[in-house]
């Protein structure tokens, strides 16, 4: 049985534009019709299930795909298969867990400034760290450092 991309975007919730993006990444397959109407087997359900529930974890589409890449050519994963996976993926999941408890923990040292580019910011920038990568907004992301701008004229 095979289904058309309406029929598996309203049996799976996800959009059918969501369903071309995931096969564009080769997260699912479809065979096309004659007509070159996308034809998707009933078990890409599973696979779109697969993926959805990884996303709602925090994973990424790349760590998803090299999930799937391990399996068998277009096999639908397995309960096992979860199992293994979801095992693989538990270190990832509890640095992310460390980070958000965290932010959590910092979060209250933060109410009442809101610009985040104080020198003392608990959330974004403890310990002053970021310095001596120059004035301005803090990094919410690592990356390298920016040069410096010159010193400021006299007076300014």
């Amino acid at each position: 049985m095979s289904l058309t991309i309406g029929q598996l975007a309203e049996r799976s919730g996800v959009a059918p534009s969501a369903l071309r993006f995931y096969e564009e990444r080769g997260l699912i397959d479809s065979e096309r019709t004659t007509g070159n109407q996308r034809r998707y087997a009933k078990s890409t359900l599973r696979r779109v299930a697969f993926v959805r529930t990884a996303q709602r974890v925090g994973l990424t589409l790349e760590e998803i795909g090299a999930a799937l890449a391990e399996l068998p050519e277009g096999r639908t994963p397995t309960k096992s298969d979860w199992h293994r996976i979801s095992r693989a993926w538990r270190p990832r999941l509890d640095e992310q867990i460390r980070r958000i408890e965290l932010l959590r923990d910092r979060l209250d040292a933060c109410i009442g400034c809101g610009c985040l580019s104080l020198r003392s910011c608990a959330l974004t920038n403890p310990g002053d760290t970021l310095h001596e990568q120059g004035v301005g907004a803090v990094l919410l992301e690592p990356r390298a450092p920016a040069a410096r701008d010159p010193a400021p004229a006299d007076g300014d």
